[in-house]
């Protein structure tokens, strides 16, 4: 066997690795980094030598790359997923073996086996399972499917960092917990990563912070399920039931939250970290201190509607709605965490009117970002199963693809809404949501949102940023047609570019990991 060895690790380094995030728009410059790209880096092992990533959303992939033997790793969620598939097919053809993982290969696994020239397919996380699916790749025969599962928070790995473009991001993306113990009705988290918050120790967060820190990044996003998985109300329900055991195991969570946000803080003080929470956050002032202290200074807010039916609709409840909806968020605004509130439109009990109350709302309540979607029912979600049910045995086909598989047909024929509505058309509902993201995001709100900031360079940087936002999100969604993402795209790298030199830091690369 000993002898044998160097031609294994031979064979290996002949056996090239590509990691690919799919992407239709490429902008040249990214906001944030797609975290998984460098996790799977992590995961391949020294003997295959360092895996070729390509990010999609900066540069196309060059087919040319892709040799016969090579293996491509293809993550695909429900957006990209017919990109990803054009990408696997193309690297079939070239004599590579193809692998497919992500949110959306394992909901739909025989999905990418059939039209993405797939080999092989893992379902739920990579970190661990990966070099399992490298070694059969090298023997030349990948088994068809690959069971990840949910992994120990123990077992994720930090990044390969040391393989990023630095020049190309704006942000880098550190996680600190997989799973979210809500079951919102839109969302598919909480069925493909758990309902049990799997958290990582301290230690491995912040050297990982610190790594990119000393690369330059001082701008971070916290790439979270929910970093607010404990709530007061939790702990609250726990002691009415007498429960002992939960009470310990919430409250043993939500301590391990302050230990984290406690060595954030130890950090230099030019570093700013964004996440994402839920609306609940602002009843516990200690936790949204606690953020301030930790420097994080943003997150996205699932607002989803303004209306109690709204909230009714999308099984979110525990939030507010009216003028205690914008109490609410306001509350964050005092703890110095800028909100990133997110709306749905098109639910069943939208009339004309939520169009206006929801613009209402993001002004009054002082929102410092907002972004406005259209309801569409992704697959892993409530709302999806009770969508296709609905849809029958035989649904509307569209360029002959089953509506109920709507990712499936190609851009320009997409319709506008997925969803029928009682009293709107899709076209009332897609140039309302329009108008609301253009009256948002002009040029004297952007200016007067950015109020808050001290110097005009960070004024401008808000204002580029915001426009940048409004660039990438409003008009590249699954059911937007082809031109708008093409006009979107020529603005969004004009912008880009400037955006990332004015959240570009100072390199430092003596900085100590602060102790515990």
């Amino acid at each position: 066997m000993e002898s044998l060895r160097p031609a294994i690790r031979l064979a290996a380094q002949s056996m090239k690795v590509h990691l690919i995030n799919p992407s239709h728009v490429s902008f040249g410059t990214a906001v944030i980094t797609p975290r998984w790209l460098y996790v799977l880096a992590a995961a391949t092992p020294a003997t295959y030598g360092d895996p070729i990533l390509v990010d999609e959303t900066l540069f196309p992939v060059p087919p040319e790359s892709i040799q016969p033997g090579d293996v491509v790793g293809i993550g695909i969620h429900t957006g990209n997923a017919l990109r990803g598939y054009e990408i696997g097919t193309m690297a079939r053809k070239r004599g590579a073996q193809v692998i497919f993982g992500g949110i959306h290969a394992t909901l739909y696994p025989e999905e990418a086996l059939q039209l993405g020239g797939a080999h092989a397919v893992v379902k739920g996380d990579g970190d661990v399972v990966w070099a399992s699916v490298l070694a059969d790749c090298l023997q030349g025969a990948p088994q068809t499917m690959y069971f990840g599962g949910r992994v120990e928070a123990s077992s994720f790995l930090p990044a390969r960092w040391d393989l990023i473009p630095r020049n190309r991001y704006m942000w880098a993306s550190v996680q600190t917990v997989r799973g979210c113990p809500k079951h919102c009705s839109f969302c598919s988290v909480w069925r493909t990563d758990g309902q049990r918050p799997r958290q990582r120790a301290a230690d491995a967060v912040i050297e990982e912070i610190v790594q990119l820190r000393r690369m330059g990044f001082r701008f971070i996003a916290l790439a979270d399920d929910n970093f607010y998985p404990v709530t007061l109300t939790d702990i609250e329900l726990a002691r009415r039931q007498g429960n002992a055991e939960r009470i310990a195991e919430l409250e043993a969570i939500r301590a391990e939250r302050f230990a984290l946000m406690e060595r954030l803080a130890q950090l230099p003080a030019d570093m700013v970290f964004f996440t994402q929470i839920t609306m609940e956050a602002a009843e516990d002032p200690s936790f949204l201190n606690a953020m301030r202290r930790a420097h994080i200074k943003g997150a996205l807010v699932g607002v989803e509607s303004v209306t109690p039916e709204g909230l009714k609709d999308v099984y979110k409840n525990f939030n507010f709605a009216g003028d205690g909806l914008v109490e609410r968020l306001q509350v964050f605004r005092r703890h110095e965490v800028h909100v990133l509130g997110s709306f749905i439109f098109g639910l069943p009990s939208d009339r004309p009117a939520t169009f206006d109350a929801t613009m209402s709302v993001a002004q009054r309540a002082g929102l410092t970002f907002a972004q406005f979607v259209m309801l569409t029912p992704f697959p892993g979600t409530v709302d999806f199963g009770k969508w296709e049910k609905g849809m029958g045995l035989n649904p509307q086909r569209i360029g002959g693809i089953p509506v109920t598989r709507h990712w499936l047909i190609p851009q320009a024929l997409r319709p506008k809404l997925y969803c029928p509505h009682p009293v709107m058309s899709a076209d009332e509902i897609r140039q309302r949501t329009q108008a609301v993201w253009d009256d948002f995001y002009t040029l004297p709100s952007i200016w007067q949102r950015s109020s808050f900031l001290k110097s005009i360079r960070a004024r401008v940087a808000f204002l580029f940023v915001s426009k940048l936002y409004r660039q990438m999100y409003a008009n590249t969604g699954i059911a937007t047609d082809s031109a708008r993402v093409a006009r979107s795209a020529r603005w969004a790298r004009w912008l880009a570019k400037p955006c990332r030199y004015l959240f570009s830091a100072r390199p430092m690369p003596q900085l100590e990991v602060p102790e515990a």
